[in-house]
C-alpha cells in the first residue's frame, strides 16, 4: 500500500499511540464465557483446570512477550503489564491489545486438550480487551488492588450462592439470602451452614494469580570435567499473594522494580477518580462504517513451523475463509468481509440515531 494510490487508506487508521510515562496495562475478559462454561461443564464455583489453563495462556504471553513483565488473573480475566519504557508497536494502543489477545484466544484453544482431555471444545472462546493507561505507579497499584478486590468478593460470593444452590436452594433463592450481605456475614454463613473456612480455600481461588518473571540459571552445556556451564535467563512462573498490590509483595522481584519502580506502602483505598478512568471505555461515533483489519502477526515464521505451500497454501486459505465465515454467522452486525493471503476485513454497520 506504501507509495500506491490506496496509501490514503491508512488516514482512516485511529491514532491511539499510549503517551510515555503512562503504564500500559491491556485488560482481557471472556466474552460470554458463563454460557461458554456451562456448555463445557465448568464445575461450580471455580474449576481449577479452567483456571490453570488461563493461567497457562497467561505464562505463554509473557514468555513470547519480553515487553510483558507481569500479569494479574482471576476467573476468566487477565491484567497484563508492559515495562514502563516499551516501544512494543509503537506503544499504539490497537495494536498492542490485539496481538495480545488474539494470541491468548489462540493459546486457550491449542491447550484445551492439556487441561480437558476427556472434553472436546465444541465452541471457540472470545474474550474483549481494552488498554488501561496508569499514570503513575500510585494508579498502577491502585488498579490492581482493584482488580485483586473484585477477586475476593466475586468469590466469596458465588462460593456461597452454589454451596446453597448445591444444599437444595433454587439460584433465585439463594441470590435472595445473600442479597445485602457482606463479608463478614457471608463468612459465617459458609462456616455455619457448610463448616467450611474461607481462608482454607485453595490461594488461586481467593487470591488469583500472577504470572511473573524470574532470573533462573539454566544448564546449557557440560564440562570435559562434568561441571555445568550456566546462564542466567528469565523465566515466566505463577505465584500467589495476599496482596499484590504491596510493596513487599513488589520488592520480593527485581523484574518488577527495574522495569516499573517501586510500589508505596499498601494502600486501602482506591481513588474514585481512578476508579472511572478503569472502567472508561471509548466509543467509536454512531452512524459510521466501522472497518476492522485483521491480519496474521509474524505469519511467515508460522507458515514455515507449519510447512504451508509456497507462494500459496490452499488449505490455509481455505482455513481463513472458514474464520471469515464463522464470524458473519456469530455476529449479525458484520455484514461483509473481504481477505487475502492472511489478512481480512470486515465492514460492520453501526447504529443510527433517528
Amino acid at each position: 500500500m506504501a507509495n500506491s494510490r490506496y496509501e490514503y487508506v491508512k488516514w482512516f487508521e485511529v491514532e491511539d499511540e499510549v503517551m510515555y510515562p503512562n503504564i500500559i496495562v491491556v485488560q482481557i475478559d471472556g466474552r460470554d464465557f458463563g454460557c461458554f462454561s456451562e456448555k463445557h461443564g465448568f464445575e461450580k464455583p471455580n474449576d481449577d483446570k479452567a483456571l490453570n489453563l488461563m493461567n497457562a495462556c497467561a505464562i505463554k504471553v509473557l514468555e513470547n512477550f519480553s515487553d510483558v513483565i507481569f500479569a494479574y488473573g482471576f476467573n476468566d480475566e487477565y491484567s497484563f503489564v508492559l515495562k514502563k519504557e516499551t516501544t512494543f508497536y509503537q506503544r499504539r494502543a490497537s495494536k498492542i491489545l490485539s496481538i495480545i489477545v488474539s494470541f491468548f484466544s489462540s493459546t486457550y484453544v491449542t491447550k484445551w486438550k492439556e487441561f480437558f482431555s476427556q472434553n472436546e471444545l465444541s465452541v471457540p472462546p472470545s474474550f474483549h480487551s481494552r488498554v488501561i493507561n496508569c499514570a503513575s505507579m500510585e494508579v498502577l497499584q491502585a488498579y490492581l488492588l482493584w482488580r485483586q478486590t473484585e477477586c475476593h468478593i466475586s468469590n466469596q460470593y458465588n462460593t456461597c450462592l452454589w454451596k446453597l444452590v448445591f444444599s437444595g436452594k433454587s439460584e433465585k433463592e439463594a441470590k435472595e439470602i445473600l442479597k445485602g450481605t457482606q463479608k463478614q456475614e457471608q463468612n459465617e454463613l459458609l462456616f455455619q451452614q457448610f463448616g467450611i473456612n474461607y481462608k482454607d480455600l485453595p490461594q488461586i481461588f481467593r487470591q488469583g494469580s500472577c504470572a511473573i518473571k524470574i532470573k533462573v540459571d539454566d544448564i546449557v552445556k557440560y564440562r570435559e570435567d562434568g561441571t555445568p556451564v550456566k546462564r542466567p535467563r528469565k523465566k515466566a512462573v505463577i505465584v500467589h499473594s495476599e496482596n499484590v498490590a504491596t510493596k513487599r509483595f513488589w520488592n520480593n522481584y527485581t523484574c518488577l522494580t527495574e522495569e516499573l519502580g517501586s510500589l508505596a506502602e499498601g494502600i486501602n483505598k482506591i481513588k474514585p477518580e481512578y476508579l472511572r478512568s478503569f472502567q472508561f471505555e471509548s466509543r467509536l461515533m454512531l452512524s459510521t462504517w466501522i472497518v476492522v483489519r485483521v491480519d496474521g502477526c509474524h505469519f511467515h515464521r508460522f507458515c514455515d513451523d507449519n510447512g504451508f505451500q509456497k507462494p500459496n497454501d490452499e488449505q490455509a486459505l481455505k482455513l481463513m475463509n472458514s474464520c471469515a465465515v464463522s464470524l458473519l454467522e456469530m455476529f449479525k452486525d458484520i455484514i461483509f468481509a473481504y481477505g487475502l493471503c492472511f489478512e481480512e476485513r470486515f465492514s460492520i454497520v453501526s447504529e443510527v440515531v433517528k
